[in-house]
């Protein structure tokens, strides 16, 4: 049991530091290459890594009605559209701003979660500890809450339709998905992906200029392995053994871990609106996950006397 709740842990921090920088590794990209066409090649960079993972551990693919179901919203709605979204949205708006919006995410999350799913209400605790943790994400970037070009409502637009997609996502993926292997579920998710994306550059991308850098190869690849087979691995493997609305407020640590990577590797300054706002998220991951630990303490409290008698 302890094991388990440190595998856990361990994959919350996985997801939560790779995400945590790949706003800024899809920026990068983006100076060199068009949104669709460097969303596409990720994926086909990152599907081919999953079908030689598959191969070499000899996993089935179920083709069954229910895999299929799991397959087309991980497909169509956690990848296809959403990155469709997310790349053409942070062409007009700052890395940071996009990381703010994404803190969206785990109110829609909750509110699927409470009205489709069935098994995960929210109560009191998951309300005001997902409001308290994005008023954090706020504070953070207070100072930084800018942006230039006329197109950035439409940016700001299509990062928040991309959360709501990825978020209504989670509820068939939980349900019917259990018994694929995460590497499964996500290659044939991002197959998908890779399809749609490079189809939407060949559309619409034709005349775009690609130049070829080390920096913008460098983000696709790191994007590729980290930032779509590790962290979305991990991130389905948690699914099946979390509630999805705890595990959507890593949407909360991801800005953190960005701005904290940001002093430590490029030497920017910590002031105190990040520390006062990651207070503040740390706060609110507390107060959702409140009575789940109050109740994880009761019975801690309970078994310690039953020993002691």
């Amino acid at each position: 049991m302890k094991s388990e709740r440190l595998r856990i842990a361990l994959g919350f921090a996985v997801i939560s530091t790779v995400w945590g920088s790949t706003w800024f590794a899809i920026k990068i990209g983006l100076e060199t290459m068009p949104p669709f066409l460097s969303a596409g090649i990720r994926f086909l960079v990152a599907s081919g890594i999953l079908f030689a993972i598959i191969r070499a551990r000899g996993l089935r693919v179920p083709l069954s009605a229910e895999a299929w179901k799991t397959y087309l919203a991980i497909g169509i709605l956690s990848f296809s559209i959403p990155f469709a979204l997310v790349y053409w949205g942070e062409q007009f708006i700052p890395s940071s701003l996009c990381s703010i919006l994404f803190g969206a995410f785990p109110f829609w999350v909750a509110l699927f979660s409470h009205f489709l799913s069935g098994t995960e209400k929210m109560d009191a605790y998951k309300f005001a500890g997902t409001l308290v943790g994005f008023a954090g994400v706020v504070v953070i970037f207070s100072p930084e809450l800018t942006w230039t070009g006329s197109r950035g409502m439409a940016g700001m637009a299509a990062i928040l339709a991309a959360t709501l997609l990825q978020a209504y996502a989670l509820i068939p993926i939980k349900k019917h998905g259990r018994e694929i292997s995460p590497f499964v579920m996500n290659f044939v998710g991002m197959t998908m992906g890779t399809v749609s994306l490079l189809s939407l550059a060949a559309a619409f991308e034709r005349d775009r200029p690609v130049v070829l850098t080390v920096s913008g190869a460098g983000s696709i690849l790191y994007l590729a392995v980290f930032g779509s087979v590790v962290a979305f691995v991990t991130y389905y493997w948690l699914l099946k053994r979390v509630q999805a609305v705890y595990l959507s407020l890593s949407s909360f640590i991801n800005p953190i871990i960005a701005v904290i990577l940001g002093a430590a590797i490029l030497g920017e300054r910590l002031d105190r609106s990040v520390l006062a706002g990651a207070a503040l998220v740390l706060v609110g991951i507390a107060v959702t996950n409140w009575r789940a630990l109050a109740a994880r303490s009761t019975r801690s409290a309970v078994y310690t006397q039953r020993r002691e008698r």
